[in-house]
């Protein structure tokens, strides 16, 4: 289990780093008085929506194979990246 936790971390924490999350966490740091507020307002909503993602993710499995969620999250990410990159998002 101590395996799962220490990859799931750090795949997590490298995918954060410099994404829109952390940037917009910045951006709030810098207009609220409250660091404290700021940091305990973002660490919960990662939490949430981590556990929202487990939840999901092992309820849908008993209907979609987890290959084909796979394979559809890449092709989300390439046309969210193209959206992106041509400054529709």
């Amino acid at each position: 289990m101590l395996r799962t936790i220490l990859t799931t971390f750090f795949l997590v924490f490298i995918a954060e780093l410099g994404d829109k999350t952390q940037i917009q966490t910045m951006l709030l740091a810098t207009q609220m008085k409250s660091l404290p507020g700021v940091f305990i307002g973002a660490a919960f909503a990662l939490v949430f929506s981590a556990f929202l993602g487990v939840l999901v993710g092992n309820y849908i499995t008993k209907w979609i194979s987890p290959s084909y969620l796979q394979f559809g999250a890449g092709i989300s990410f390439i046309i969210i990246g193209i959206l992106t990159i041509s400054g529709k998002i």
